[in-house]
């Protein structure tokens, strides 16, 4: 298990509650927001207070509730909204990029993001996220009437328009600098197409929803005959290991210590899920026949419908890492 950076914040995440804000090294806030009607309950974003004035990562949903707890605590640590410059996003998911927008609204912010996940990009190359989802669905060969019902369920929670334009949108590697203060915007695919993490020079990272404290990665929708994420995601941890971070800062759980020994637990993890499927499937088998035999924190007959496309999609990724 990862080594916390504070006690406290991961036993609130433990005990399922939302932890206060903290400062996890000096001059850099982890501020938890609380996801209404989210079984995530919060998503951690992280305040870097530079010569240059403010800097964010990543933006929770877009609602009130959200940006009224982030308001409250950005003044209880003594700074203010309107002082934040640059808006860093790790990625386009909805928990992610809510309320940027009116945050470049409020103080003139920013906004950079991965170019893969810019959603005019995004859906010029790979089409919307309901889109992508709908050929995934199509490719995992579940029954239609199986499929139909996990779409519309994702219908009825895609809860933001893909329509946040971007000041920025790097697809290299590329330094952002704010007085003493450096940022290293390194593309790491394999949660989403154009994920990115921050890497902060004085030894920190700031990995979104590539690699948390806990528990796997969630791949990326294949929805392309070029898809296959599972490698993206073996080549993002190696470069992230390469950056040499002593902390981690993930967008969900907590932040954390021994980041090296925290990607090869995750490398293991996910190949020994690569070598699994391996040895589970058939030829000709499709991801849903696959999915119904795997190994999840749950059996598959327990799972709700919106686990059980979580898994789906997830196995579909796995499948084709292994017939590519």
């Amino acid at each position: 298990m990862s080594i916390p950076v504070h006690e406290l914040h991961a036993a609130s995440y433990h005990a399922r509650q939302v932890p206060e804000y903290t400062e996890v090294v000096e001059g850099v806030w982890a501020i938890p927001v609380p996801l209404s009607g989210s079984a995530l309950r919060y998503v951690t974003v992280f305040l870097i207070d530079t010569a240059d004035g403010l800097v964010l990562v990543d933006a929770g949903y877009d609602h009130p509730s959200c940006w009224q707890s982030f308001h409250r605590s950005v003044e209880s640590i003594g700074h203010r909204v309107e002082a934040i410059t640059t808006v860093f996003l790790t990625h386009n998911h909805p928990d992610h990029v809510g309320f940027a927008d009116h945050l470049r609204t409020v103080s003139r912010a920013q906004i950079v993001m991965g170019r893969a996940d810019d959603f005019a990009t995004m859906r010029r190359e790979r089409g919307g996220f309901l889109q992508q989802l709908r050929a995934a669905l199509d490719l995992t060969g579940a029954p239609p009437d199986v499929a139909d019902a996990m779409y519309a369920d994702a219908v009825a929670v895609a809860v933001h328009a893909e329509s946040l334009r971007l000041d920025h949108a790097p697809a290299d590697e590329t330094a952002f600098r704010f007085g003493d203060v450096t940022l290293l915007a390194v593309p790491t695919p394999g949660h989403t197409y154009g994920h990115t993490v921050y890497f902060d020079t004085r030894g920190l990272v700031f990995t979104g929803d590539t690699m948390m404290a806990e528990g796997p990665t969630q791949l990326a929708i294949v929805s392309r005959p070029d898809d296959d994420p599972a490698a993206d995601l073996f080549r993002s941890l190696a470069r992230i290991r390469a950056l040499g971070a002593t902390i981690a800062c993930p967008a969900h759980q907590y932040p954390y210590r021994e980041v090296a020994a925290r990607v090869d637990e995750l490398t293991a993890f996910h190949r020994g899920e690569v070598e699994a499927v391996r040895e589970l499937v058939d030829d000709g088998d499709t991801a849903w026949p696959l999915a119904q035999r795997m190994k999840w924190p749950r059996p598959w007959a327990e799972l709700g419908r919106g686990s059980r496309r979580f898994h789906l999609v997830h196995a579909l990724a796995l499948l084709r890492a292994v017939r590519r």
